[in-house]
């Protein structure tokens, strides 16, 4: 049972690495409203927002220059990879 609750949290690892990843093509502004990679954004959005979003009230992003440093992704990412590794 604990294997498949640290597989589970790997998956959402994998899926935080790619919604950070889209994030950064989908800043641009220059994809189509209907590209397939907005729609994928979506998806991933809605499977990691709910979990970032708490963190980002507790740490806003970090002015870096005229840019948000966004450190929510990565705090996240550190907790749940200890989680992984309590479960194991």
């Amino acid at each position: 049972m604990l294997g498949i609750i640290a597989d589970l949290l790997y998956l959402f690892l994998i899926v935080l690495i790619a919604y950070s990843i889209l994030s950064w093509f989908t800043v641009s502004g220059r994809l189509a409203y209907d590209s397939p990679v907005i729609k994928i954004q979506r998806v991933l959005s809605a499977i990691c927002e709910p979990v970032l979003r708490p963190v980002r009230r507790i740490i806003p992003p970090v002015r870096v220059g005229g840019v948000g440093l966004d450190l929510s992704v990565l705090v996240v990412f550190v907790v749940v990879d200890v989680l992984i590794s309590v479960f194991r």
